[in-house]
């Protein structure tokens, strides 16, 4: 009998496939395989076979058993070439497209030598509600596709797949809901990705006609507004039916989002005509209500397998860095913060704040340094490439749409990037991406590259914060270029900030620092000979602080490793930190130092090391250093100069103050980079109009900015010195200043451009009680009305008719270096951010004196 069922399954063999391939195959496949499947499911393997290529990517089939047609059976086939189908691997991707596991097959295939083929057949129930959909062509087609996609890892393994079955979603359509979903895990909803996906499939028909209103609203052959209306008039419908507020509210949330989304490039295809790997939407913040405060104008997420990242900005001409997350979970709530502190520290400069971060989801083992920095650089310029897809360009003065993008908003052409957290070396990445698209701005697109304004090597942010740094000590009648100060600090001498910092004064005596790799200890310096050694180590092409010459150091000092269990502690360091312990853990360790008695504290790392009593760790937000965090009322030092961001919480800032402690904050210290940064952007603008009408060559434009760099060091550190002016001018009076203040808070907060909660200011109650006991505001508090002051002033000023007065003309050239104004004043005069340049100079006029 066995015999006979093998001749029928070879017959019938040879008339489905070339007898050539028949008899290839059959030699090859043995007789418990052609017993097991029919004569039409082999040939299907067979051709299967023949188009399997390379070793790391699958080959699928699909087919209804013929064992039992009424149980709902399925066999889902995956086709290997020298590498087996794990069950442990299978299994959840197999599961997370709807399907029951009910058995596996595997078979090996020898096909030469050299080469197995491994053949995987899953057979699979499939759920009674969904039998008859999978029997559509089309829907099967859709299904294989999307399981060989996540198995080649090009698609998520997740419950999202469900949908490509449930609600006869193709892959790519299902990673536009995945995508939806990731973006609202990164709101203020309380619900996981899971949740979530659990949530839409439980009402496919739900989701689908949320994918219909995406359709209706950007697929440029499908824009109908009558379409639109109609999907939603279903939607409402169908949402009146659902009975868990959980689900509800989900459904809603999706609904929101897509109708807040004004832009995206999910339509958009690459040269040889495939859709990109990555999905990008702009979103118009204020149109979801479950965002946490303070809300962006735009903001714009980007959704790949590989990364993930979102751009938030407070207006259309905003500027800010771009970093590279960690915080997988929540890296909006990460640049949400750092937008908010930039949109301060913006308030003087032309743009408005910005910032945007990305996570990478599949980077390679860290020890592999090359490939892992290869693979962030890769997301990073995938993730730029995301943001320019969605934004206008300019060509000869118009403003030119992006290709295949409908825009629910007006023309919004302006978007620059800055370096941050593990991006400092990125702007000509970010500037190859800008050449690649043609975009107007050029290399003005990310400021800092090849061709721009070496922070590190002018040492502009140090410099800036060393204008505040002087500041507080000529109120303490102590001039620190000519007398001694003592110094703790967090960074390495190879650090843009804390490196050029240390070199600022030939009277600093550091006597303590720490990174996240080492702690310098120096209990009594040698001034003169520490001074060179820091220089001859910031010179170095690449340090640590394990590279600091001993026979420098004072006696009972030293490097010592944050990775040691302990450290011991000579009796000049136990003397200096006023301690009795032998020995101490680096966290431990840190802690002392950080409640040392010095004149100044230098912020120049990454990292929030002091809060306010009233704040607890989790409120900081910065989990790495939760071990090593003080209060600000433990600290003993008079001074603390913020040169890196988020040193201290706005709480801490203000506990400090009202210790005596003296402190503005990271976005008044700070502000010289993105000042610098702006004044490049502005000037290369100004040569990109030149280059164009004059014949002006890159290398000609390119030797001027190098010219000008000590005129813009000039202009930058002008405002540093007149910002720490006004702030002490006002510190000193902030008793008889504080009615005046008081108002001017009431005033924002009416207006609805100031939250006094999330900006740290005082609530009426505290109000109350200053008045009672005599207490103005605190310098921190009074550098965040000084922003908000030259932003709301520059917000009406640029709202005016002020900026069209040629009266200004004078005021717009002096923004520019001297060594421009008279080659250039056309191109000055006729500059594309002429009214905000206006506004913003009037502004910090105004405001500084």
């Amino acid at each position: 009998m066995f015999e006979q069922q093998l001749n029928k399954v070879k017959s019938e063999l040879k008339s489905l496939v070339s007898p050539a391939l028949a008899d290839k195959y059959l030699s090859l496949l043995g007789d418990d395989y052609l017993l097991e499947y029919n004569a039409k499911e082999i040939a299907n393997d067979i051709e299967n076979m023949e188009t399997l290529t390379g070793e790391n990517q699958y080959q699928i089939s699909m087919s209804k058993s013929r064992k039992d047609e009424q149980a709902n059976f399925w066999h889902i086939k995956l086709y290997k070439l020298n590498d087996p189908v794990s069950l442990s691997r299978g299994l959840p991707i197999i599961e997370n497209f709807g399907f029951k596991l009910i058995v596996q097959r595997p078979f090996k295939i020898e096909l030469s030598a050299h080469e197995t083929l491994h053949i995987c057949d899953f057979g699979v129930q499939v759920n009674e509600q969904y039998a008859d959909k999978i029997n559509d062509e089309q829907l099967a087609k859709n299904v294989c596709d999307a399981i060989v996609k996540a198995f080649n890892r090009n698609i998520e393994n997740d419950a999202i797949n469900k949908l490509v079955l449930f609600a006869g979603l193709n892959a790519r359509e299902a990673s536009l809901i995945r995508a939806l979903s990731h973006y609202i895990v990164q709101t203020t909803l309380p619900f996981s990705r899971a949740y979530l996906a659990n949530t839409l499939c439980a009402y496919p028909d739900v989701t689908k006609l949320i994918f219909d209103l995406f359709v209706a609203r950007f697929h440029i052959s499908c824009l109908s507004v009558t379409e639109a209306n109609r999907v939603r008039e279903q939607i409402n419908s169908a949402l009146e039916k659902v009975v868990s507020l959980d689900d509800d509210r989900i459904l809603k949330a999706f609904l929101v989002v897509v109708e807040a989304i004004v832009r995206t490039n999910y339509y958009q295809t690459t040269a040889d005509g495939e859709f990109k790997d990555y999905i990008s939407f702009k979103i118009e913040s204020a149109k979801v209500p479950f965002l946490p405060k303070p809300l962006p104008l735009y903001e714009i997420f980007v959704y790949s397998f590989r990364f993930e990242g979102i751009h938030l900005r407070a207006g259309k001409v905003a500027r800010g860095g771009f970093r590279w997350s960690d915080r997988s979970e929540d890296f909006r709530t990460e640049v949400l913060g750092l937008v908010k502190a930039q949109k301060v520290k913006n308030s003087i400069i032309v743009p408005t704040g910005s910032k945007g971060g990305f996570v990478c989801k599949r980077l390679p083992d860290i020890k592999d340094r090359e490939a892992y920095q290869a693979e962030g650089i890769s997301c990073y310029k995938s993730f730029i490439s995301g943001l320019l897809d969605i934004t206008d360009n300019i060509v000869n003065g118009e403003v030119i749409p992006p290709v295949n993008v409908v825009r629910h908003d007006g023309d919004d052409p302006y978007l620059v990037v800055a370096a941050d957290k593990g991006t400092a070396t990125f702007s000509d990445y970010a500037n190859e991406v800008s050449a690649k698209y043609g975009f107007w701005l050029g290399d003005a697109f990310a400021s800092g590259g090849s061709a721009g304004y070496d922070h590190k090597k002018m040492g502009i942010t140090a410099k800036g914060a060393w204008e505040a740094c002087k500041r507080h000590f000529r109120h303490l009648g102590i001039n620190i270029q000519e007398q001694d100060f003592t110094v703790i600090g967090i960074g390495d001498l190879s650090g843009d900030v804390f490196g050029n910092g240390m070199l600022l004064s030939k009277h600093i005596k550091l006597i303590a620092a720490f990174n996240h790799m080492h702690i310098f200890l120096d209990p009594n310096p040698n001034i003169e000979e520490s001074f060179k050694e820091r220089e001859r180590m910031f010179n170095l092409p690449v340090s640590s602080w394990a590279d600091y010459d001993k026979s420098k150091i004072s006696k009972g000092g030293g490097v010592f490793e944050r990775s040691a269990k302990s450290i011991p502690l000579s009796k000049e360091v136990q003397s200096w930190l006023g301690v009795s312990a032998n020995e101490l853990s680096p966290n431990e360790l840190i802690r002392e130092i950080l409640k040392a008695k010095v004149d100044l504290f230098y912020n120049g790392g990454i990292g929030t090391y002091i809060k306010a009593e009233s704040e607890t760790h989790e409120m900081v937000k910065d989990k790495s250093n939760d071990a090593i965090r003080i209060n600000a009322s433990e600290l003993n030092v008079k001074v603390i100069v913020e040169g890196g961001n988020l040193g201290v919480t706005q709480l801490g800032r203000i506990e400090f103050a009202k210790h005596g402690g003296l402190i503005y904050t990271d976005a008044i210290d700070n502000s010289a980079g993105v000042d610098c940064s702006d004044h490049e952007v502005n000037i290369k603008i100004l040569f990109a109009d030149v280059m164009q009408k004059n014949g002006m060559t890159i290398n000609e434009r390119n030797l001027i900015l190098e010219k000008m760099t000590d005129s813009i060091a000039k202009l930058v550190l002008r405002n540093n010195y007149l910002q720490t002016q006004v702030l002490s001018y006002a510190d000193a009076r902030s008793i008889e200043l504080f009615k005046i203040s008081v108002n001017f808070i009431n005033k924002l907060e009416k207006a609805g451009d100031l939250n006094r909660s999330i900006e740290f200011l005082p609530a009426i109650e505290e109000i109350k009680e200053r008045q009672r006991i005599g207490i103005g505001l605190t310098s921190p508090e009074l550098a965040v009305l000084l922003a908000y002051a030259k932003m709301a002033l520059d917000n009406e000023i640029l709202n005016s008719d002020l900026v069209n007065n040629h009266n200004f003309d004078e005021l717009l050239i002096n923004y520019f270096p001297n060594e421009i104004k008279n080659n250039f004043k056309d191109a000055i005069l006729s500059h594309y951010l002429r009214k905000e340049i206006i506004s913003n100079q009037i502004a910090n006029l105004i405001v500084n004196r």
